[in-house]
Protein backbone atom coordinates (compact mmCIF):
# COMPACT_ATOMS: atom_id res chain seq x y z
CA UNK A 1 0.00 0.00 0.00
CA UNK A 2 1.25 3.31 -0.74
CA UNK A 3 2.35 6.07 1.54
CA UNK A 4 0.57 9.60 1.42
CA UNK A 5 1.43 12.50 4.01
CA UNK A 6 -0.82 15.12 4.54
CA UNK A 7 0.43 18.45 6.02
CA UNK A 8 -2.02 20.60 8.39
CA UNK A 9 -1.11 23.41 11.20
CA UNK A 10 -3.98 25.65 11.44
CA UNK A 11 -7.77 25.18 11.59
CA UNK A 12 -9.03 25.81 7.97
CA UNK A 13 -6.44 23.29 6.59
CA UNK A 14 -7.95 20.86 8.96
CA UNK A 15 -11.56 21.28 8.14
CA UNK A 16 -10.82 21.34 4.48
CA UNK A 17 -8.76 18.19 4.66
CA UNK A 18 -10.81 16.47 6.85
CA UNK A 19 -13.19 14.86 4.28
CA UNK A 20 -9.81 14.40 1.47
CA UNK A 21 -8.52 12.84 4.86
CA UNK A 22 -11.57 10.17 5.16
CA UNK A 23 -12.13 9.23 1.74
CA UNK A 24 -8.37 8.25 0.96
CA UNK A 25 -7.95 6.65 4.78
CA UNK A 26 -8.71 2.84 3.26
CA UNK A 27 -6.47 3.24 -0.11
CA UNK A 28 -3.40 4.66 1.26
CA UNK A 29 -1.19 4.30 4.79
CA UNK A 30 -1.79 7.49 6.07
CA UNK A 31 0.12 10.06 8.44
CA UNK A 32 -0.98 13.07 9.07
CA UNK A 33 1.73 15.69 9.93
CA UNK A 34 0.29 18.09 12.60
CA UNK A 35 3.27 21.37 12.46
CA UNK A 36 1.75 22.78 15.79
CA UNK A 37 1.27 26.71 13.58
CA UNK A 38 -1.75 27.10 15.01
CA UNK A 39 -1.08 26.03 19.17
CA UNK A 40 -4.48 27.37 20.99
CA UNK A 41 -6.27 24.40 22.29
CA UNK A 42 -9.74 26.57 21.62
CA UNK A 43 -8.01 27.25 18.04
CA UNK A 44 -6.96 23.44 16.68
CA UNK A 45 -7.28 21.20 19.93
CA UNK A 46 -11.11 21.83 19.73
CA UNK A 47 -11.18 21.15 16.19
CA UNK A 48 -9.07 17.77 16.35
CA UNK A 49 -11.99 16.83 18.71
CA UNK A 50 -14.89 17.69 16.97
CA UNK A 51 -13.53 16.36 14.09
CA UNK A 52 -12.72 12.82 15.08
CA UNK A 53 -8.62 13.33 13.85
CA UNK A 54 -5.66 12.39 15.60
CA UNK A 55 -2.27 13.38 14.29
CA UNK A 56 0.65 10.58 13.78
CA UNK A 57 2.99 13.01 14.00
CA UNK A 58 2.79 16.57 15.75
CA UNK A 59 6.15 18.57 15.31
CA UNK A 60 4.75 21.00 18.35
CA UNK A 61 6.30 24.05 16.37
CA UNK A 62 4.41 27.07 16.25
CA UNK A 63 4.04 30.98 15.64
CA UNK A 64 3.48 32.02 19.45
CA UNK A 65 7.46 30.94 20.01
CA UNK A 66 9.20 31.48 16.92
CA UNK A 67 9.06 34.64 14.39
CA UNK A 68 7.23 33.91 11.35
CA UNK A 69 10.86 33.27 9.31
CA UNK A 70 12.31 31.06 12.40
CA UNK A 71 9.46 28.93 12.42
CA UNK A 72 9.15 28.01 8.19
CA UNK A 73 13.13 27.21 8.68
CA UNK A 74 12.71 25.26 11.61
CA UNK A 75 9.86 23.72 10.31
CA UNK A 76 11.20 22.95 7.06
CA UNK A 77 14.09 21.20 8.07
CA UNK A 78 11.76 18.76 10.28
CA UNK A 79 9.33 18.16 7.41
CA UNK A 80 13.03 17.37 5.85
CA UNK A 81 13.95 14.74 7.96
CA UNK A 82 10.28 13.51 8.22
CA UNK A 83 9.86 12.69 4.47
CA UNK A 84 13.47 11.38 4.49
CA UNK A 85 12.26 8.70 7.10
CA UNK A 86 8.53 8.08 5.45
CA UNK A 87 9.32 8.26 1.66
CA UNK A 88 5.69 9.11 0.99
CA UNK A 89 4.35 8.55 -2.46
CA UNK A 90 2.27 11.62 -2.06
CA UNK A 91 2.70 14.31 -0.01
CA UNK A 92 -0.39 16.74 0.24
CA UNK A 93 -1.09 20.47 1.19
CA UNK A 94 -3.99 22.42 1.40
CA UNK A 95 -4.04 26.66 0.89
CA UNK A 96 -1.83 29.25 1.80
CA UNK A 97 -0.47 28.76 5.18
CA UNK A 98 3.38 28.88 6.68
CA UNK A 99 3.07 25.14 7.17
CA UNK A 100 2.68 24.64 3.16
CA UNK A 101 5.55 26.80 2.13
CA UNK A 102 7.73 24.56 4.99
CA UNK A 103 6.50 21.62 3.24
CA UNK A 104 7.44 22.73 -0.12
CA UNK A 105 10.65 23.67 0.91
CA UNK A 106 11.11 20.28 2.74
CA UNK A 107 9.81 18.38 -0.71
CA UNK A 108 12.16 20.82 -2.82
CA UNK A 109 15.30 19.75 -0.66
CA UNK A 110 14.20 15.58 -0.92
CA UNK A 111 12.59 15.41 -4.11
CA UNK A 112 16.04 13.70 -5.95
CA UNK A 113 15.98 10.99 -2.97
CA UNK A 114 12.61 10.09 -2.80
CA UNK A 115 9.98 9.10 -5.25
CA UNK A 116 7.60 11.49 -3.86
CA UNK A 117 4.78 13.60 -5.83
CA UNK A 118 3.75 17.09 -4.40
CA UNK A 119 -0.07 17.72 -4.41
CA UNK A 120 -1.80 21.20 -3.19
CA UNK A 121 -5.07 21.67 -3.01
CA UNK A 122 -7.19 24.93 -3.15
CA UNK A 123 -4.70 25.61 -5.96
CA UNK A 124 -4.60 28.98 -8.50
CA UNK A 125 -6.71 31.12 -6.24
CA UNK A 126 -5.37 34.66 -6.11
CA UNK A 127 -5.87 38.31 -4.34
CA UNK A 128 -2.82 39.64 -6.25
CA UNK A 129 -1.56 41.28 -3.47
CA UNK A 130 1.71 40.43 -2.79
CA UNK A 131 2.00 42.39 0.20
CA UNK A 132 0.27 39.13 2.13
CA UNK A 133 1.91 36.07 2.96
CA UNK A 134 -0.70 33.83 2.02
CA UNK A 135 -0.70 34.86 -1.67
CA UNK A 136 3.33 34.69 -1.95
CA UNK A 137 2.74 30.75 -0.25
CA UNK A 138 -0.05 29.76 -2.59
CA UNK A 139 2.41 31.09 -5.67
CA UNK A 140 5.08 29.26 -4.34
CA UNK A 141 3.27 25.81 -3.77
CA UNK A 142 1.76 26.08 -7.20
CA UNK A 143 5.03 26.67 -8.83
CA UNK A 144 6.57 23.59 -7.62
CA UNK A 145 3.49 20.98 -7.44
CA UNK A 146 2.71 17.88 -9.48
CA UNK A 147 -0.77 17.61 -9.37
CA UNK A 148 -2.92 21.28 -8.85
CA UNK A 149 -6.71 20.57 -7.41
CA UNK A 150 -8.07 24.21 -8.03
CA UNK A 151 -11.85 25.30 -6.94
CA UNK A 152 -13.20 27.04 -9.91
CA UNK A 153 -12.10 28.03 -13.50
CA UNK A 154 -11.30 31.21 -12.37
CA UNK A 155 -8.20 29.51 -10.23
CA UNK A 156 -6.98 27.28 -13.06
CA UNK A 157 -7.13 30.93 -15.40
CA UNK A 158 -4.67 32.03 -12.71
CA UNK A 159 -2.61 29.06 -13.22
CA UNK A 160 -2.34 29.03 -16.86
CA UNK A 161 -1.30 32.68 -16.54
CA UNK A 162 1.66 31.53 -14.95
CA UNK A 163 2.73 29.02 -17.38
CA UNK A 164 1.64 26.03 -15.25
CA UNK A 165 0.96 22.85 -17.35
CA UNK A 166 -2.68 22.15 -17.85
CA UNK A 167 -1.81 18.57 -17.58
CA UNK A 168 -1.19 19.29 -13.78
CA UNK A 169 -4.28 20.89 -13.18
CA UNK A 170 -7.72 19.66 -12.51
CA UNK A 171 -10.47 21.85 -11.62
CA UNK A 172 -12.67 20.20 -8.84
CA UNK A 173 -14.62 22.21 -6.43
CA UNK A 174 -13.60 23.02 -3.03
CA UNK A 175 -13.41 20.70 -0.22
CA UNK A 176 -14.98 22.83 1.96
CA UNK A 177 -18.31 22.19 0.21
CA UNK A 178 -17.53 18.33 1.44
CA UNK A 179 -16.80 19.43 4.95
CA UNK A 180 -20.10 21.41 5.78
CA UNK A 181 -22.66 18.37 4.14
CA UNK A 182 -20.65 16.02 6.59
CA UNK A 183 -21.22 18.46 9.65
CA UNK A 184 -24.09 20.56 9.10
CA UNK A 185 -27.55 19.74 8.72
CA UNK A 186 -29.47 22.31 11.06
CA UNK A 187 -32.40 23.90 8.35
CA UNK A 188 -31.49 28.06 8.00
CA UNK A 189 -32.85 29.99 10.72
CA UNK A 190 -32.45 33.62 10.54
CA UNK A 191 -31.68 35.04 13.97
CA UNK A 192 -31.50 39.07 14.47
CA UNK A 193 -27.81 39.23 14.39
CA UNK A 194 -24.23 40.01 12.56
CA UNK A 195 -21.46 37.25 12.64
CA UNK A 196 -17.99 38.90 12.99
CA UNK A 197 -14.52 37.41 12.30
CA UNK A 198 -11.47 39.66 12.25
CA UNK A 199 -7.68 38.21 12.34
CA UNK A 200 -5.75 39.38 9.21
CA UNK A 201 -2.75 40.52 10.33
CA UNK A 202 -3.25 44.39 7.67
CA UNK A 203 -6.53 44.22 9.66
CA UNK A 204 -5.53 43.99 12.86
CA UNK A 205 -2.53 45.00 13.49
CA UNK A 206 -3.00 48.62 12.23
CA UNK A 207 -4.69 49.98 15.02
CA UNK A 208 -6.54 53.29 13.65
CA UNK A 209 -7.71 50.88 10.81
CA UNK A 210 -9.01 48.23 13.56
CA UNK A 211 -10.62 51.29 15.49
CA UNK A 212 -11.90 52.81 12.45
CA UNK A 213 -13.73 49.37 11.85
CA UNK A 214 -15.07 48.52 15.09
CA UNK A 215 -16.49 52.01 15.64
CA UNK A 216 -18.23 51.82 12.39
CA UNK A 217 -19.34 48.36 13.63
CA UNK A 218 -20.98 49.50 16.93
CA UNK A 219 -22.50 52.23 15.03
CA UNK A 220 -24.71 49.98 12.45
CA UNK A 221 -25.35 47.90 15.44
CA UNK A 222 -26.88 50.82 17.36
CA UNK A 223 -28.48 52.20 14.77
CA UNK A 224 -30.29 48.58 13.37
CA UNK A 225 -30.72 47.30 16.69
CA UNK A 226 -28.80 44.43 16.10
CA UNK A 227 -26.04 42.94 18.14
CA UNK A 228 -23.15 41.38 16.64
CA UNK A 229 -20.79 38.29 17.69
CA UNK A 230 -17.80 37.97 17.52
CA UNK A 231 -15.37 34.64 18.10
CA UNK A 232 -12.35 36.48 18.22
CA UNK A 233 -8.72 34.67 17.91
CA UNK A 234 -6.57 35.10 21.39
CA UNK A 235 -4.21 37.40 19.96
CA UNK A 236 -7.14 39.54 18.30
CA UNK A 237 -8.92 40.10 21.63
CA UNK A 238 -5.77 40.92 23.15
CA UNK A 239 -5.03 43.91 21.02
CA UNK A 240 -8.85 44.82 20.96
CA UNK A 241 -8.79 45.15 24.94
CA UNK A 242 -5.54 47.60 24.84
CA UNK A 243 -8.04 49.82 22.46
CA UNK A 244 -10.05 52.63 23.62
CA UNK A 245 -13.13 52.57 22.00
CA UNK A 246 -16.33 53.26 23.49
CA UNK A 247 -19.36 51.18 23.67
CA UNK A 248 -17.41 48.17 22.77
CA UNK A 249 -19.77 46.42 25.01
CA UNK A 250 -22.09 46.00 21.88
CA UNK A 251 -20.18 43.22 20.26
CA UNK A 252 -19.94 40.22 22.43
CA UNK A 253 -16.55 38.89 22.12
CA UNK A 254 -16.49 35.09 22.79
CA UNK A 255 -13.96 32.09 22.66
CA UNK A 256 -13.03 30.55 19.15
CA UNK A 257 -15.49 27.88 18.42
CA UNK A 258 -15.88 24.02 17.32
CA UNK A 259 -16.76 23.75 13.82
CA UNK A 260 -20.11 22.81 13.82
CA UNK A 261 -20.76 26.02 16.30
CA UNK A 262 -19.26 28.35 13.99
CA UNK A 263 -21.61 26.88 10.96
CA UNK A 264 -24.71 27.21 13.02
CA UNK A 265 -23.75 31.15 13.88
CA UNK A 266 -23.00 31.41 9.77
CA UNK A 267 -26.33 29.29 9.18
CA UNK A 268 -28.36 31.76 11.52
CA UNK A 269 -26.82 35.35 11.54
CA UNK A 270 -28.56 38.04 9.38
CA UNK A 271 -25.14 39.12 7.65
CA UNK A 272 -21.41 37.63 7.97
CA UNK A 273 -18.59 40.22 8.41
CA UNK A 274 -15.27 39.29 7.79
CA UNK A 275 -11.56 38.81 6.36
CA UNK A 276 -11.50 35.54 6.37
CA UNK A 277 -11.18 33.86 3.07
CA UNK A 278 -12.87 30.76 4.47
CA UNK A 279 -15.77 32.51 5.90
CA UNK A 280 -16.78 33.75 2.49
CA UNK A 281 -16.81 30.55 0.67
CA UNK A 282 -18.92 28.67 3.91
CA UNK A 283 -21.27 32.21 3.89
CA UNK A 284 -22.04 31.47 -0.10
CA UNK A 285 -22.57 27.56 0.71
CA UNK A 286 -24.65 28.56 3.11
CA UNK A 287 -26.60 30.98 1.62
CA UNK A 288 -25.68 33.88 4.02
CA UNK A 289 -24.79 37.24 2.65
CA UNK A 290 -21.27 38.25 3.44
CA UNK A 291 -19.18 41.63 4.09
CA UNK A 292 -15.42 41.04 3.62
CA UNK A 293 -13.39 43.81 5.06
CA UNK A 294 -10.26 43.35 2.92
CA UNK A 295 -9.30 45.81 0.07
CA UNK A 296 -9.18 42.51 -2.16
CA UNK A 297 -10.21 38.63 -2.09
CA UNK A 298 -8.90 35.90 -3.54
CA UNK A 299 -12.68 34.26 -3.76
CA UNK A 300 -13.91 36.61 -6.54
CA UNK A 301 -16.50 33.86 -7.36
CA UNK A 302 -18.70 35.15 -4.34
CA UNK A 303 -18.22 38.79 -5.74
CA UNK A 304 -19.51 37.46 -9.34
CA UNK A 305 -22.62 35.88 -8.24
CA UNK A 306 -23.09 38.83 -5.29
CA UNK A 307 -23.13 36.43 -2.27
CA UNK A 308 -20.31 38.56 -0.93
CA UNK A 309 -19.60 42.39 -1.35
CA UNK A 310 -15.75 43.77 -0.66
CA UNK A 311 -15.35 47.37 1.92
CA UNK A 312 -11.58 47.79 2.25
CA UNK A 313 -11.65 49.61 4.93
CA UNK A 314 -13.12 52.62 4.54
CA UNK A 315 -16.57 53.62 7.17
CA UNK A 316 -18.25 54.58 4.20
CA UNK A 317 -17.75 51.68 2.07
CA UNK A 318 -18.64 49.58 4.92
CA UNK A 319 -21.23 50.96 5.43
CA UNK A 320 -22.99 50.83 2.01
CA UNK A 321 -21.89 46.96 2.01
CA UNK A 322 -23.48 45.84 5.31
CA UNK A 323 -26.41 47.60 4.47
CA UNK A 324 -26.94 46.95 0.70
CA UNK A 325 -26.31 42.87 1.71
CA UNK A 326 -28.59 42.70 4.57
CA UNK A 327 -31.23 43.57 2.15
CA UNK A 328 -30.20 40.91 -0.53
CA UNK A 329 -31.54 37.61 -1.49
CA UNK A 330 -29.91 34.69 -1.29
CA UNK A 331 -30.86 33.28 -4.23
CA UNK A 332 -27.18 32.27 -5.91
CA UNK A 333 -25.80 29.09 -6.54
CA UNK A 334 -22.79 28.58 -5.02
CA UNK A 335 -19.43 27.60 -7.09
CA UNK A 336 -17.62 25.35 -5.13
CA UNK A 337 -19.14 21.78 -6.47
CA UNK A 338 -19.68 18.78 -4.19
CA UNK A 339 -18.20 15.22 -3.89
CA UNK A 340 -15.05 17.30 -4.38
CA UNK A 341 -12.78 14.82 -2.38
CA UNK A 342 -13.59 11.98 -3.87
CA UNK A 343 -12.71 13.26 -7.27
CA UNK A 344 -9.06 14.79 -5.39
CA UNK A 345 -8.93 10.49 -4.92
CA UNK A 346 -10.43 9.18 -8.09
CA UNK A 347 -7.48 11.68 -10.28
CA UNK A 348 -4.84 10.63 -7.51
CA UNK A 349 -5.35 6.90 -7.68
CA UNK A 350 -6.03 7.10 -11.77
CA UNK A 351 -2.50 9.18 -11.95
CA UNK A 352 -0.82 6.51 -9.63
CA UNK A 353 -2.23 3.53 -11.97
CA UNK A 354 -3.95 2.31 -9.22
CA UNK A 355 -7.11 -0.01 -9.46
Amino acid sequence: MKTVCFILGTRPETIKLYPIIKVFNNKFKLHIIHTGQHYDYSMQGQFFKDLGIKPSIFLNLNTKMHSRKIFIHKLANRLTKTFLELKPDFIINQGDTDSVKSSVIAFNKVKKKINSKLVHIEAGIRSFDKKMPEENNRIFADKYSDYLFAPTMIAKKNLLKEKISSKKIFVVGNSISDSIKMFFKNKKKKINYFYLTLHRVETIKIKKRLIETLRTLIDISSELKIKIIFPAHPRTKKIISSLKINNLKIIKIIKPCSYKKSLTYINNSKLVITDSGGLQEEACILKTPCVTIRKNTERPETLKISSNFLTGYNKKKIRQGIFKMIRQRPIWKHPYGQNVSKKILSIILKDAKYK
